[in-house]
């Protein structure tokens, strides 16, 4: 089992860059594979990136692509999310979560097994 918190959100302006943090509790952080998705206000939970046990694969929705980058630390048990150029529409509360399989990037959300409380990121125009 593993604890997920985020941290790192904010209030930002468009075009600036914040970058999410994802602490994990357990000894057995490196054999998750790690997800970030996203959910706006009356919307769905959306996947953002993914990122293998390892950190040698990495998916992104393509709404992000190019703009974001999810990375890893195993050795810290941790997991970020760097977000360069950021729009309005990205405005979102942002979860991170972990797939005990191990090699899953995909997006949907059913196969991630642990979920943080989420970080709130307001991008203003």
């Amino acid at each position: 089992q593993v604890q997920l918190v985020e941290s790192g959100g904010g209030l930002v302006q468009a075009g600036d860059s914040l970058r999410l943090s994802c602490a994990a509790s357990g000894r057995t952080f490196s054999s998750y594979a790690m997800g970030w998705f996203r959910q706006a206000p009356g919307k769905e939970r959306n996947f953002v990136a993914a990122v293998t046990r390892s950190g040698g694969f990495t998916n992104y929705a393509d709404s992000v692509k190019g703009r974001f980058t999810i990375s890893r630390d195993n050795a810290k048990n941790m997991v970020y999310l760097q977000m360069n150029t950021l729009k309005p529409e990205d405005t979102a509360v942002y979860y991170c979560a972990a797939d005990s399989s191990g090699y899953n990037v995909g997006s949907d959300p059913r196969n991630y097994e642990y979920w943080g409380q989420g970080t709130q990121v307001t991008v203003s125009s």
